[in-house]
């Protein structure tokens, strides 16, 4: 959703990189093209002038003009303003001293407030409560079958006595709902409203019934990200009509330019406190601003990456796989079974090209990123379900019959089935060496590590040995120095690789890979 404002603030940095000092048509520069790019995603105009003015008061100051490096203070000044404009820190919900805790949420109609009830029904369910979801959207028709169907996806439980369709008191089953949950002991209660059209003030009564009623511990306005500048309207609108202690974001993952979504919580003063980046009921997660912003200047998101991962991978199921790795046998002892298995649970952390997009510096690449086949992962996978239990722990005996066996199996080319393997020999060597502190091959300066083309023509240099002197005299004195040390050194006892004969292993066996090569 940010890639044109990604892209233009990177755009912009990139000019004032290699300058010493800034001029002060540079400040205005700079600041005019981060004017631009933020009207241009959309961002409030209110919020715009905020921006701006407070980034021309801040690379004016000491902290710029002292500054060794005056772009990447710029860069930090940018990151600082957007975290402020995106609500600062992190807000975490509120919780009833006496359960169960009640979260009303409301908004547009078409902003995505049923699919979110059943998000926020799964992540409460992740961080151990056990929630209850409220049908009170009687309004929209079959709005009350389709809560219904996300909180069965979901696993959380659901109260809704009425049919919808236009029957029913909203309000009613809002206030039964606080007895039903206290009598089956649900520790949340989360009501999803009626959405309203623009500002309906008869919707708007509708929902500061449901409030009174219920009194909610924290009330939600879920916010299409999608919609422009009326995001910042209608918010504006329920903040004074109902009222609402935080804003959800919901089609984070759309291609719209998002930055109305982004001013809402420096307009109406309301922190940001969810997210929603996807169709799956999974793709939900706490709003960092933090996090956002770096994403947006496309300095990554690792935090959340690691935190997904600690969510799917087990610690004890890592430390086997790092240990087969590590094992003496050059992680021979890992498998195809092993690789399948490590992949999946790769899956389960979501879309590889949003898992990819968290990493830094990948805005730059982002167009091969979004083009990832994800399909190329069921590929894999059936190829190797298509083998036997034996080929899969042994590989190497996969010859062209077996190949061809498993690529009709697995209705791919013989030629993907060749590659496969071959990449897989290729991954699991690179890894066992990477788990015994060995480092990546080809990579300079690591332990391991090939040097570049400087470290080459060094070597070159060292293996011509040294140059001759052109002087007669002094080149025969040379010749016999080098031949009297020749004398002297064939006279004592020594060895194989240069070592004293006494100081060698009797025991000394070659490595496997050089036994080959030997006669």
């Amino acid at each position: 959703m940010f890639d044109t404002l990604s892209d233009r603030l990177s755009a912009t940095f990139k000019n004032l990189r290699g300058k010493g000092r800034l001029s002060e048509a540079d400040i205005d520069a700079t600041a005019r093209e981060i004017r631009i790019a933020l009207l241009e995603a959309d961002v409030a105009l209110p919020v715009v002038r905020a921006f701006t003015a407070n980034l021309k008061e801040r690379a004016r100051g000491a902290e710029v003009s002292r500054a060794l490096n005056p772009s990447q203070q710029i860069l930090k000044i940018v990151n600082e303003e957007l975290v402020g404009i995106l609500g600062g820190e992190t807000r975490v919900l509120r919780f009833a001293k006496q359960p169960p805790t009640v979260i009303m949420l409301a908004g547009l109609q078409g902003a995505g407030k049923t699919t979110l009830a059943g998000k926020l029904g799964l992540w409460l369910k992740g961080q151990g409560h056990t929630p209850l979801l409220v049908a009170c959207d009687l309004q929209r028709p079959n709005a009350v079958n389709q809560l219904a169907v996300v909180a069965d996806r979901a696993g959380v439980a659901v109260y809704a006595p009425e049919p919808g369709n236009g029957v029913g008191d909203p309000v009613k089953v809002a206030r039964d709902s606080i007895d039903y949950a206290k009598t089956k002991q649900y520790d949340v209660v989360v009501v999803d409203t009626a959405g309203r059209l623009g500002i309906d003030q008869e919707m708007m009564k509708q929902a500061a019934d449901i409030r009174d009623a219920v009194s909610p511990d924290e009330t939600l306005f879920v916010v299409d990200a999608m919609i422009g500048q009326d995001a910042v309207n209608t918010a504006e609108a329920f903040r004074d009509g109902v009222g609402f202690d935080g804003v959800v974001l919901s089609k984070l993952d759309g291609d719209a330019r998002g930055g109305a979504a982004l001013s809402v919580a420096h307009v109406t003063g309301k922190q940001i406190m969810f997210a929603s980046n996807g169709e799956k009921l999974e793709d939900f997660d706490a709003f960092h601003p933090d996090r956002m912003a770096s994403r947006i200047l496309d300095m990554g998101d690792l935090l959340t990456l690691i935190e997904q991962a600690e969510k799917t991978f087990s610690q004890a199921e890592a430390e086997k796989m790092a240990s087969k790795l590590a094992s003496s046998k050059g992680g021979k002892d890992f498998t195809l079974d092993d690789f399948l298995a490590q992949m999946e649970q790769v899956r389960k952390m979501g879309s590889i090209s949003k898992l990819l997009g968290m990493l830094p510096g990948m805005g730059q690449i982002k167009d091969q990123i979004n083009n990832i086949d994800e399909r190329d992962v069921d590929r894999t996978a059936a190829i190797i379900k298509s083998m036997t239990p034996g080929e899969r722990i042994d590989p190497v005996i996969i010859n062209g019959s077996r190949r061809a066996r498993i690529a009709r199996g697995s209705g791919v080319e013989v030629s993907a089935v060749k590659n496969l393997v071959e990449r897989f020999f290729e991954a699991r060597k690179m890894m066992s060496r990477m788990a015994q502190g060995g480092g990546m091959p080809g990579m300079p300066g690591m332990p391991g590590m090939g040097g570049g083309p400087g470290r080459a023509k060094k070597k070159q240099k060292q293996a011509k040995g040294k140059q001759r002197s052109g002087n007669p005299m002094k080149r025969k004195a040379e010749e016999q120095a080098a031949a009297a040390r020749r004398e002297e050194a064939a006279a004592q006892p020594g060895g194989a690789f240069g070592l004293p004969a006494g100081d060698q292993d009797k025991n000394f066996e070659l490595p496997d890979e050089f036994k080959k090569f030997m006669g």
